[in-house]
C-alpha cells in the first residue's frame, strides 16, 4: 500500500473509532484509539530512535499499531502487539492486511503479563503501553527487564488518567537511572528512557 492510501486508512480508522465509541454501550466495548497527533508523535519517536524491536500492549483495532509499524519499516523494524480481546484483535488483523503491514506485525492474543514474563531480557527497543492501567504497576518489573539499555517506554493517557498512571510513574521514579518526561500530546504521553544506552563519540 502506498503512503497516501495508508494515510487514508488511518484517517478512516480514526473517524470510525470516534463514531464507534460515541455509541458503545460499555467501556469494554470501546476501541479507545489514540489521537491522530499521538500517532504522529509515536512515528517520530520510532524513527528518531531507529527502533526496530517494538512492543505494543493494547492493540484494540490496530490503529496505533499501523502508526508504529509504518514508522518502523524503513529500518526493517517489527511490531509485536498484545491484546486480550479476540474480537478486537480480529478487527486489527483485518486492518493490518488492508494496510499492507501484516508482515511487519505479530499479533498476540492473551494476558500481557504472561507475555512479559516469557520475553527475553533486554530484547525490546520501544514499548508503547495503552491497556488496562490497573495492571501497569504489576507489569513494571517485566517492562523494565525486557527494555534494552537506552530503550524507551511510552505510556498513553498520562494526563487524561493521571491518577491511574501515578502508580507506574512512582515505580519508574524509584528505579535508578531512568530519564522521564511528560509530554502534553494527545491524552498525555509519559516517556521513560532506560539507563545504560550507547554513548555517541565525537569525530
Amino acid at each position: 500500500m502506498t503512503a497516501s492510501l495508508l494515510a487514508r486508512l488511518k484517517e478512516e480508522l480514526a473517524a470510525f473509532g470516534a463514531a464507534h465509541d460515541a455509541q458503545a454501550p460499555s467501556h469494554g466495548q470501546r476501541l479507545l484509539n489514540i489521537t491522530p497527533d499521538t500517532g504522529e508523535f509515536l512515528a517520530v519517536l520510532v524513527r528518531a530512535t531507529q527502533a526496530r524491536r517494538i512492543v505494543e500492549i493494547g492493540t484494540s483495532n490496530g490503529y496505533s499499531t499501523l502508526w508504529l509499524a509504518e514508522a518502523a519499516q524503513p529500518q526493517g523494524g517489527h511490531v509485536t502487539t498484545l491484546e486480550r480481546d479476540p474480537a478486537k484483535l480480529a478487527m486489527a488483523r483485518e486492518n493490518f492486511a488492508r494496510g499492507g503491514l501484516s508482515a511487519a506485525i505479530t499479533a498476540w492474543q492473551g494476558d500481557a503479563g504472561d507475555w512479559l514474563a516469557a520475553a527475553p531480557a533486554a530484547s525490546i527497543d520501544l514499548v508503547f503501553l495503552d491497556a488496562q492501567r490497573a495492571a501497569y504497576v504489576d507489569w513494571w518489573p517485566g517492562l523494565d527487564r525486557l527494555l534494552r539499555p537506552g530503550g524507551l517506554l511510552v505510556v498513553d493517557n498520562a494526563v487524561s488518567h493521571a491518577e491511574e498512571v501515578a502508580g507506574l510513574r512512582a515505580r519508574i521514579d524509584a528505579t535508578p537511572g531512568y530519564t522521564v518526561s511528560l509530554v502534553p500530546v494527545g491524552k498525555g504521553e509519559l516517556l521513560a528512557v532506560k539507563p545504560g544506552g550507547a554513548v555517541l563519540k565525537g569525530s
